[in-house]
């Protein structure tokens, strides 16, 4: 051990005493299933929530540079257009990753003596890009408008509230329909990352807002398209101006490789596709996996596809997650900081790939781990 960074292992044992240890674990996809180490789970974990099948493309030369010195593919300009039309908005911008496209517009688009508003629920790719910004960031509390309103009355050159469409731990959706009234009335910019909403709620599956009904009281979508697309790469969608302010402005797009070429054409070919039946399939499977829980006796609140179980203590959650793999179930303990302390969970992502088998036989498991685990809530 190199003894300059023997302090490294100090913590890695502190994390570890805390029951906040993480590891990579190795396996084989296939659609509902995960394989590791020669064993076959039912893979609750993965934000594929369409399940569309994988889809043929051609094997094109990797761009393997910034866009904006190689140039770009023609595929991209089309995705873009596509992306543009999908959120009823002038231009789009694509970025690596949702990660990236969040740190690269949201510091872009606010400068110093803005405020920002962001729900205390966000993710880290938001928490990290208001970091980044040279704005005041004020956290209000999950979903509270009161909160947000009386914050919004600070005196700042530009307001900007930032939410999820629909929140990635706890699966519940941002109240659209008050955000927008009450920026409306303090001349607020609305920013929406919609990842997990994106193609898979609201009219032909065109996101949160669209659900809401307020896809025009959006001003600035960011999104990814390795959710519910089942692709790869981030981008965000507003009017002309903005989207070239964030070419000529933004780090996180300027400063990086372009998305592979074969992605791109990829996410177009998604794109096109009839995706319904795999929203309706998406429907019943999370209506009929939420129902067997709630009658097992698990308390469950989320209104969407991502349906946690909240178990508390971070050494049960382990304890739980352990005995749900090994009785052929794939769904990991979600821990702090990821949420907040003593309140782990096991988030599962519900999504088309399963079947009526694989759902009852999920639910079996569940209802064994209840029992055992004395987590229920009646």
């Amino acid at each position: 051990m190199n003894i300059k960074l023997r302090f490294i292992g100090k913590e890695i044992e502190k994390i570890k005493k805390n029951n906040l240890y993480r590891n990579l674990r190795f396996g084989e996809i296939k659609g509902a299933h995960i394989t590791i180490n020669g064993k076959q789970l039912l893979n609750l974990c993965s934000n594929d929530y369409l399940g569309i099948p994988p889809t043929k493309i051609k094997n094109k030369q990797m761009q393997s540079s910034s866009r904006l010195v190689s140039g770009n593919d023609e595929d991209f300009k089309e995705l873009e257009d596509l992306l543009s039309k999908h959120k009823s908005q002038k231009k789009s911008l694509v970025y690596p990753t949702g990660y990236m496209t969040n740190l690269g517009v949201i510091p872009t688009v606010t400068q110093k003596g803005d405020l920002i508003l962001s729900d205390s629920l966000n993710h880290a790719s938001i928490i990290e890009a208001c970091r980044l910004s040279d704005a005041s960031v004020s956290i209000y509390s999950h979903n509270d408008m009161d909160a947000l309103s009386a914050k919004l009355k600070q005196k700042a050159k530009n307001k900007f509230v930032i939410t999820e469409g629909i929140f990635s731990m706890d699966g519940d959706y941002a109240k659209l329909d008050k955000i927008a009234e009450i920026a409306q009335k303090t001349n607020a910019t609305i920013i929406l990352d919609d990842a997990h909403g994106d193609f898979v709620v609201g009219k032909d599956g065109r996101g949160t807002a669209y659900q809401f009904g307020k896809s025009k009281d959006i001003d600035i979508y960011i999104s990814s398209l390795s959710k519910g697309l089942g692709s790869f790469g981030g981008y965000v969608a507003s009017d002309k101006n903005v989207i070239e302010y964030c070419v000529n402005k933004s780090r996180s797009f300027i400063y990086t490789s372009a998305l592979p070429s074969f992605l791109v054409e990829y996410a177009i070919k998604r794109l096109k596709m009839d995706r319904e039946k795999h929203r309706k399939k998406l429907e019943n499977n999370t209506r009929k996996l939420v129902r067997g829980l709630q009658q097992i006796g698990y308390e469950i609140k989320s209104p969407s596809h991502i349906v946690p179980i909240i178990i508390g203590e971070e050494k049960l959650a382990l304890e739980f997650g352990r005995f749900i793999m090994k009785n052929g179930i794939y769904a990991q303990p979600i821990r702090y900081p990821t949420v907040q302390k003593n309140k782990a969970r096991l988030r599962i992502s519900v999504t088309a790939w399963l079947s009526e088998k694989d759902i009852e036989y999920t639910l079996s498991v569940f209802e064994k781990a209840a029992k055992i685990f004395r987590v229920l809530s009646v």
